[in-house]
């Protein structure tokens, strides 16, 4: 069994694995982690699926594919949930490299359930966030996206902020 990419530290079957293969998300927070678990891995069908319906002619199919074919995914980080009743914005971040250059971006997303199923609706750019935040990480510790390499030799190299 492998971690889930979400960052959860449980094991993908037990954790996003359901989601992206059609059980509901509990939670709107379990949907952006399944969301970005599905870039990771490939499965572009749950990233159309789980737009809201109004919105899903918006999914741009071929630059999600380029996307996935294009950048190395090194983590999700969610800094803030608030969830009302059906409706939520979830503030998080991710990183990624993309042409030798690690980015990390910052976004906030507006979420709703309807019949017991969470929709993405809309994103905006963050920049204020776009950090990880916790304990500073020597060039020779582990790296924190749990890729088994030093830092230096995986995020701490070419760091590139991005707030797009």
């Amino acid at each position: 069994m492998k971690t889930c990419p979400c960052g959860s530290k449980s094991f993908f079957d037990d954790c996003c694995g359901p989601i992206i293969s059609g059980t509901p998300a509990s939670t709107a927070e379990a949907l952006v982690r399944s969301r970005y678990t599905a870039f990771v891995v490939g499965s572009l069908d749950h990233v159309e699926r789980t737009h809201a319906p109004e919105i899903r002619s918006d999914f741009n199919r071929a630059e999600a594919e380029r996307l996935v074919t294009d950048c190395e995914w090194h983590g999700l980080r969610i800094h803030n949930v608030h969830e009302t009743g059906d409706t939520a914005e979830i503030a998080f971040v991710i990183r990624f490299r993309h042409n030798q250059k690690l980015i990390t971006k910052g976004s906030l997303s507006k979420f709703r359930r309807d019949d017991g199923h969470w929709y993405y609706l809309s994103n905006s750019p963050a920049p204020h966030i776009a950090e990880f935040r916790g304990a500073k990480l020597g060039r020779n510790e582990p790296c924190h996206c749990n890729s088994g390499k030093k830092f230096k030799k995986c995020c701490g190299s070419g760091i590139e902020q991005s707030g797009a």
